[in-house]
Protein backbone atom coordinates (compact mmCIF):
# COMPACT_ATOMS: atom_id res chain seq x y z
CA UNK A 1 0.00 0.00 0.00
CA UNK A 2 1.26 3.49 -0.77
CA UNK A 3 3.04 5.10 2.19
CA UNK A 4 2.54 8.91 1.45
CA UNK A 5 -1.11 8.84 2.59
CA UNK A 6 -0.31 12.33 4.15
CA UNK A 7 1.46 13.83 1.26
CA UNK A 8 0.04 17.81 1.06
CA UNK A 9 -2.38 16.93 3.65
CA UNK A 10 -3.27 19.55 6.62
CA UNK A 11 -3.07 17.68 10.18
CA UNK A 12 -4.42 18.80 13.12
CA UNK A 13 -2.93 16.88 16.50
CA UNK A 14 -5.05 17.36 19.55
CA UNK A 15 -3.41 16.87 22.68
CA UNK A 16 -0.48 17.04 20.57
CA UNK A 17 2.25 18.29 23.84
CA UNK A 18 1.78 14.95 25.40
CA UNK A 19 3.88 11.88 24.97
CA UNK A 20 2.22 10.24 21.86
CA UNK A 21 1.55 13.68 20.53
CA UNK A 22 5.08 14.43 20.73
CA UNK A 23 6.41 11.35 19.20
CA UNK A 24 3.53 11.47 16.39
CA UNK A 25 4.51 15.13 15.24
CA UNK A 26 7.81 13.67 15.37
CA UNK A 27 7.54 11.26 12.68
CA UNK A 28 4.79 13.31 10.57
CA UNK A 29 8.09 15.67 9.96
CA UNK A 30 10.17 12.78 8.68
CA UNK A 31 8.04 12.43 5.85
CA UNK A 32 7.44 8.88 6.41
CA UNK A 33 3.80 9.12 5.46
CA UNK A 34 4.83 11.67 2.67
CA UNK A 35 5.26 15.71 3.31
CA UNK A 36 2.08 16.97 4.74
CA UNK A 37 1.20 20.69 3.88
CA UNK A 38 1.09 21.74 7.52
CA UNK A 39 1.05 19.97 10.80
CA UNK A 40 -0.74 22.12 14.12
CA UNK A 41 -0.40 20.80 17.73
CA UNK A 42 -3.69 21.86 19.12
CA UNK A 43 -3.51 21.76 23.20
CA UNK A 44 -4.67 23.54 26.17
CA UNK A 45 -0.90 23.92 27.56
CA UNK A 46 0.67 27.35 26.44
CA UNK A 47 4.01 26.45 28.62
CA UNK A 48 3.83 22.49 26.97
CA UNK A 49 3.30 24.21 23.66
CA UNK A 50 6.29 26.81 24.58
CA UNK A 51 9.06 24.04 25.27
CA UNK A 52 7.78 21.43 22.26
CA UNK A 53 8.31 24.34 20.05
CA UNK A 54 12.13 25.09 21.27
CA UNK A 55 12.68 21.37 21.25
CA UNK A 56 11.42 21.36 17.50
CA UNK A 57 13.66 23.75 16.69
CA UNK A 58 17.07 23.15 18.33
CA UNK A 59 18.10 19.77 16.69
CA UNK A 60 21.32 19.57 16.52
CA UNK A 61 21.91 16.65 14.88
CA UNK A 62 22.50 15.92 10.87
CA UNK A 63 19.84 13.77 10.40
CA UNK A 64 17.29 16.07 12.30
CA UNK A 65 17.50 18.26 10.06
CA UNK A 66 14.68 18.02 8.39
CA UNK A 67 12.54 18.18 11.48
CA UNK A 68 14.51 21.63 11.95
CA UNK A 69 13.74 22.44 8.73
CA UNK A 70 9.99 21.17 8.29
CA UNK A 71 9.53 22.78 11.98
CA UNK A 72 9.91 26.04 10.49
CA UNK A 73 7.97 25.45 7.36
CA UNK A 74 5.33 23.46 8.53
CA UNK A 75 4.52 22.68 12.33
CA UNK A 76 2.46 25.61 14.18
CA UNK A 77 0.45 25.44 17.21
CA UNK A 78 -2.71 26.40 18.57
CA UNK A 79 -4.11 26.86 22.22
CA UNK A 80 -7.51 25.18 22.38
CA UNK A 81 -9.43 22.41 24.47
CA UNK A 82 -11.25 19.78 22.85
CA UNK A 83 -13.70 20.52 25.39
CA UNK A 84 -14.93 23.77 23.58
CA UNK A 85 -16.72 23.10 19.91
CA UNK A 86 -16.29 26.94 18.72
CA UNK A 87 -11.95 26.53 19.19
CA UNK A 88 -12.23 23.40 17.51
CA UNK A 89 -14.48 23.84 14.89
CA UNK A 90 -12.13 26.69 13.87
CA UNK A 91 -9.28 24.54 14.37
CA UNK A 92 -10.98 22.07 12.49
CA UNK A 93 -11.43 24.03 9.30
CA UNK A 94 -7.60 23.71 8.54
CA UNK A 95 -7.65 20.21 8.76
CA UNK A 96 -7.86 17.07 6.22
CA UNK A 97 -6.71 14.62 8.86
CA UNK A 98 -7.62 14.88 13.04
CA UNK A 99 -5.87 12.66 15.77
CA UNK A 100 -7.52 12.91 18.70
CA UNK A 101 -4.34 12.46 21.42
CA UNK A 102 -6.07 14.66 24.44
CA UNK A 103 -7.20 13.03 26.82
CA UNK A 104 -7.37 12.90 31.15
CA UNK A 105 -5.44 9.52 31.00
CA UNK A 106 -4.21 9.05 34.58
CA UNK A 107 -6.12 6.30 36.27
CA UNK A 108 -6.55 7.25 39.80
CA UNK A 109 -7.56 11.51 38.89
CA UNK A 110 -10.19 9.90 36.73
CA UNK A 111 -11.42 8.33 39.36
CA UNK A 112 -11.41 11.35 41.76
CA UNK A 113 -12.54 13.50 39.05
CA UNK A 114 -14.66 11.47 37.00
CA UNK A 115 -16.77 14.54 35.12
CA UNK A 116 -13.35 15.70 34.42
CA UNK A 117 -12.54 12.49 32.31
CA UNK A 118 -16.08 12.43 30.89
CA UNK A 119 -15.73 16.29 29.39
CA UNK A 120 -12.48 15.49 28.05
CA UNK A 121 -12.69 11.58 27.21
CA UNK A 122 -16.20 11.49 25.91
CA UNK A 123 -17.22 15.40 25.15
CA UNK A 124 -13.85 16.40 23.40
CA UNK A 125 -14.34 13.03 21.22
CA UNK A 126 -18.22 13.89 20.10
CA UNK A 127 -17.45 17.86 19.50
CA UNK A 128 -14.79 16.15 16.92
CA UNK A 129 -17.87 14.57 15.37
CA UNK A 130 -20.24 17.74 15.93
CA UNK A 131 -17.91 19.57 13.77
CA UNK A 132 -17.96 17.66 10.77
CA UNK A 133 -21.09 16.88 11.09
CA UNK A 134 -22.79 20.64 11.31
CA UNK A 135 -20.53 22.35 9.26
CA UNK A 136 -19.98 20.15 6.09
CA UNK A 137 -15.49 20.16 7.42
CA UNK A 138 -13.64 18.77 4.40
CA UNK A 139 -11.94 16.45 6.93
CA UNK A 140 -10.94 13.16 5.26
CA UNK A 141 -9.71 11.05 8.37
CA UNK A 142 -10.09 11.20 12.08
CA UNK A 143 -7.84 8.66 14.05
CA UNK A 144 -8.98 8.35 17.77
CA UNK A 145 -6.15 7.23 20.50
CA UNK A 146 -7.74 4.90 22.71
CA UNK A 147 -6.23 2.10 25.16
CA UNK A 148 -6.49 -1.45 26.67
CA UNK A 149 -8.76 0.07 29.41
CA UNK A 150 -11.59 0.87 27.44
CA UNK A 151 -11.54 -3.29 27.15
CA UNK A 152 -13.95 -4.40 29.58
CA UNK A 153 -13.67 -0.97 31.53
CA UNK A 154 -13.33 -1.35 34.92
CA UNK A 155 -12.01 2.36 35.91
CA UNK A 156 -13.46 6.09 35.09
CA UNK A 157 -10.48 6.48 32.24
CA UNK A 158 -11.38 3.00 30.77
CA UNK A 159 -14.98 3.77 30.64
CA UNK A 160 -14.70 7.40 29.13
CA UNK A 161 -12.66 5.78 26.40
CA UNK A 162 -14.65 2.67 25.32
CA UNK A 163 -17.46 5.42 24.76
CA UNK A 164 -15.48 8.04 23.07
CA UNK A 165 -15.00 4.68 21.02
CA UNK A 166 -18.79 3.98 20.37
CA UNK A 167 -18.78 7.62 19.43
CA UNK A 168 -16.50 8.02 16.85
CA UNK A 169 -17.20 4.31 15.53
CA UNK A 170 -20.90 5.60 14.93
CA UNK A 171 -20.21 9.11 13.35
CA UNK A 172 -18.97 6.93 10.03
CA UNK A 173 -23.27 6.00 9.78
CA UNK A 174 -23.99 9.80 8.60
CA UNK A 175 -20.97 11.27 8.75
CA UNK A 176 -19.41 10.43 4.79
CA UNK A 177 -17.25 11.00 3.19
CA UNK A 178 -15.31 11.39 6.37
CA UNK A 179 -13.41 8.06 8.12
CA UNK A 180 -13.41 7.73 11.69
CA UNK A 181 -11.12 4.66 13.11
CA UNK A 182 -9.60 4.08 16.49
CA UNK A 183 -6.01 2.86 17.75
CA UNK A 184 -6.05 0.92 21.06
CA UNK A 185 -2.75 0.03 23.08
CA UNK A 186 -1.65 -0.78 25.97
CA UNK A 187 1.45 1.12 28.55
CA UNK A 188 3.54 3.18 26.52
CA UNK A 189 7.30 2.55 27.89
CA UNK A 190 8.59 5.24 29.36
CA UNK A 191 5.52 7.58 28.84
CA UNK A 192 4.79 10.73 31.21
CA UNK A 193 3.41 9.70 34.43
CA UNK A 194 3.90 5.88 33.78
CA UNK A 195 5.16 3.35 36.60
CA UNK A 196 9.08 3.03 34.32
CA UNK A 197 10.51 6.25 35.08
CA UNK A 198 9.27 5.43 38.65
CA UNK A 199 11.09 2.20 38.87
CA UNK A 200 14.49 4.01 37.11
CA UNK A 201 14.19 6.95 40.01
CA UNK A 202 13.60 4.25 42.82
CA UNK A 203 16.73 1.86 41.58
CA UNK A 204 19.02 4.96 41.15
CA UNK A 205 18.35 5.89 44.66
CA UNK A 206 18.65 2.18 45.93
CA UNK A 207 14.93 2.03 47.31
CA UNK A 208 12.62 0.04 47.99
CA UNK A 209 10.56 -1.14 44.07
CA UNK A 210 7.22 -0.28 44.89
CA UNK A 211 4.41 -2.10 43.32
CA UNK A 212 0.86 -2.83 43.26
CA UNK A 213 0.04 -6.42 43.51
CA UNK A 214 3.00 -9.58 42.56
CA UNK A 215 0.94 -11.33 39.84
CA UNK A 216 0.00 -7.57 38.11
CA UNK A 217 0.70 -7.84 34.21
CA UNK A 218 0.60 -5.68 31.41
CA UNK A 219 1.25 -4.82 27.61
CA UNK A 220 4.10 -2.93 26.90
CA UNK A 221 4.83 -1.19 23.86
CA UNK A 222 7.50 2.02 22.75
CA UNK A 223 6.06 5.75 21.24
CA UNK A 224 7.05 4.81 17.78
CA UNK A 225 4.88 1.12 18.16
CA UNK A 226 1.98 3.60 19.05
CA UNK A 227 2.62 5.40 16.63
CA UNK A 228 2.80 2.90 14.16
CA UNK A 229 -0.44 1.80 15.02
CA UNK A 230 -1.45 5.11 14.34
CA UNK A 231 -0.02 4.99 10.66
CA UNK A 232 -1.84 1.75 10.32
CA UNK A 233 -5.21 2.86 10.92
CA UNK A 234 -4.72 5.88 8.43
CA UNK A 235 -3.57 3.56 5.76
CA UNK A 236 -6.17 1.35 5.96
CA UNK A 237 -9.13 2.02 3.41
CA UNK A 238 -11.82 0.84 5.30
CA UNK A 239 -13.87 2.56 8.26
CA UNK A 240 -15.25 1.82 11.95
CA UNK A 241 -12.14 -0.45 12.53
CA UNK A 242 -10.08 0.05 16.05
CA UNK A 243 -6.58 -1.36 15.62
CA UNK A 244 -4.72 -3.40 17.92
CA UNK A 245 -0.73 -4.02 17.52
CA UNK A 246 0.61 -7.07 18.59
CA UNK A 247 2.94 -6.68 21.22
CA UNK A 248 4.60 -8.09 24.51
CA UNK A 249 3.18 -8.42 27.73
CA UNK A 250 5.06 -8.80 30.99
CA UNK A 251 4.29 -8.89 35.40
CA UNK A 252 5.27 -5.74 36.96
CA UNK A 253 7.49 -7.06 39.01
CA UNK A 254 9.91 -8.91 36.03
CA UNK A 255 9.88 -5.44 34.74
CA UNK A 256 11.48 -3.77 37.73
CA UNK A 257 13.89 -6.82 37.91
CA UNK A 258 15.16 -6.11 34.74
CA UNK A 259 15.91 -2.54 35.26
CA UNK A 260 17.61 -3.87 38.43
CA UNK A 261 20.62 -5.73 36.44
CA UNK A 262 22.76 -6.59 39.29
CA UNK A 263 20.74 -4.74 42.12
CA UNK A 264 18.72 -6.62 44.60
CA UNK A 265 16.62 -4.24 45.56
CA UNK A 266 13.62 -5.09 47.84
CA UNK A 267 9.68 -5.17 46.81
CA UNK A 268 7.36 -3.15 48.51
CA UNK A 269 3.66 -4.47 47.69
CA UNK A 270 1.40 -1.66 48.06
CA UNK A 271 -2.29 -2.80 47.12
CA UNK A 272 -4.01 -1.88 44.38
CA UNK A 273 -5.14 1.73 42.84
CA UNK A 274 -8.42 3.07 42.75
CA UNK A 275 -9.76 1.95 39.50
CA UNK A 276 -6.62 -0.63 39.07
CA UNK A 277 -7.16 -3.79 36.93
CA UNK A 278 -4.95 -6.88 37.97
CA UNK A 279 -4.36 -7.58 34.20
CA UNK A 280 -5.33 -6.06 31.13
CA UNK A 281 -7.36 -6.64 27.88
CA UNK A 282 -6.78 -5.82 24.16
CA UNK A 283 -9.32 -7.58 22.76
CA UNK A 284 -12.24 -9.16 24.73
CA UNK A 285 -14.12 -12.43 23.99
CA UNK A 286 -16.86 -10.51 23.09
CA UNK A 287 -14.74 -8.70 20.31
CA UNK A 288 -13.35 -12.01 19.30
CA UNK A 289 -15.95 -13.30 16.69
CA UNK A 290 -15.46 -9.82 14.71
CA UNK A 291 -11.51 -9.59 14.86
CA UNK A 292 -9.15 -9.83 11.91
CA UNK A 293 -5.64 -10.40 11.41
CA UNK A 294 -3.42 -7.83 9.17
CA UNK A 295 -0.13 -8.27 9.74
CA UNK A 296 1.20 -7.16 13.07
CA UNK A 297 -2.23 -5.75 14.14
CA UNK A 298 -5.58 -7.55 14.93
CA UNK A 299 -8.44 -5.14 13.45
CA UNK A 300 -12.01 -5.13 15.08
CA UNK A 301 -14.58 -4.45 13.03
CA UNK A 302 -17.43 -2.48 13.47
CA UNK A 303 -19.93 -2.89 16.48
CA UNK A 304 -22.69 -1.83 14.51
CA UNK A 305 -23.14 -4.58 11.51
CA UNK A 306 -24.38 -1.90 9.38
CA UNK A 307 -21.27 -0.56 9.30
CA UNK A 308 -19.86 -3.43 8.14
CA UNK A 309 -18.80 -4.44 4.41
CA UNK A 310 -20.30 -8.11 4.34
CA UNK A 311 -17.29 -9.77 3.40
CA UNK A 312 -16.46 -12.97 4.62
CA UNK A 313 -13.91 -13.24 6.97
CA UNK A 314 -12.03 -15.68 9.55
CA UNK A 315 -12.03 -14.28 13.37
CA UNK A 316 -7.90 -14.06 14.14
CA UNK A 317 -9.02 -14.91 17.65
CA UNK A 318 -10.93 -17.55 20.03
CA UNK A 319 -10.33 -16.45 23.44
CA UNK A 320 -9.47 -12.68 24.78
CA UNK A 321 -6.25 -11.06 24.25
CA UNK A 322 -4.51 -10.24 27.70
CA UNK A 323 -1.99 -9.37 29.45
CA UNK A 324 -1.66 -12.02 31.25
CA UNK A 325 -0.64 -14.70 28.58
CA UNK A 326 2.94 -15.62 27.24
CA UNK A 327 4.61 -13.10 29.58
CA UNK A 328 8.15 -12.11 28.29
CA UNK A 329 11.21 -13.72 30.58
CA UNK A 330 13.97 -11.12 32.38
CA UNK A 331 16.31 -11.60 29.75
CA UNK A 332 13.82 -10.95 26.25
CA UNK A 333 12.29 -8.30 28.58
CA UNK A 334 15.60 -5.93 28.93
CA UNK A 335 16.00 -6.64 25.60
CA UNK A 336 12.66 -4.71 24.57
CA UNK A 337 13.22 -2.30 27.33
CA UNK A 338 16.80 -1.20 25.98
CA UNK A 339 15.21 -0.99 22.34
CA UNK A 340 12.37 1.01 23.44
CA UNK A 341 13.24 4.42 24.64
CA UNK A 342 16.57 6.35 24.85
CA UNK A 343 17.14 7.56 28.04
CA UNK A 344 16.39 3.78 29.65
CA UNK A 345 18.95 2.91 26.95
CA UNK A 346 21.31 4.73 28.89
CA UNK A 347 20.47 4.08 32.15
CA UNK A 348 20.99 0.17 31.56
CA UNK A 349 24.03 0.81 29.53
CA UNK A 350 25.80 3.57 31.41
CA UNK A 351 28.94 2.92 29.57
Amino acid sequence: MAMNNLEGKRILVTGGTGSLGKTLVNRLLTGEMGTPAQITVFSRDEAKQHYMRLEFLNRETATDDVIYRGSKDLLNFRIGDVRDYSALVAAMRQADVVFNAAALKQVPSCEYFPIEAVETNIYGAANIVRAVRENNLSVEKVIGISTDKACKPINVMGMTKALQERVLIEANRDCEPTVFNCVRYGNVIASRGSIIPLFVEQIKNDQPITVTLPEMTRFLLSLDRAVDTVFEAVRSGGRGLTFVPKVASAKITDVATALMGDKKLPFVFCGIRPGEKVHEIMVSEEECFRTVEVGDYYVILPVLPELRTGDEFTPALETEYTSKDNNLAIEPLRELLLSSDDEIKRFLSPN
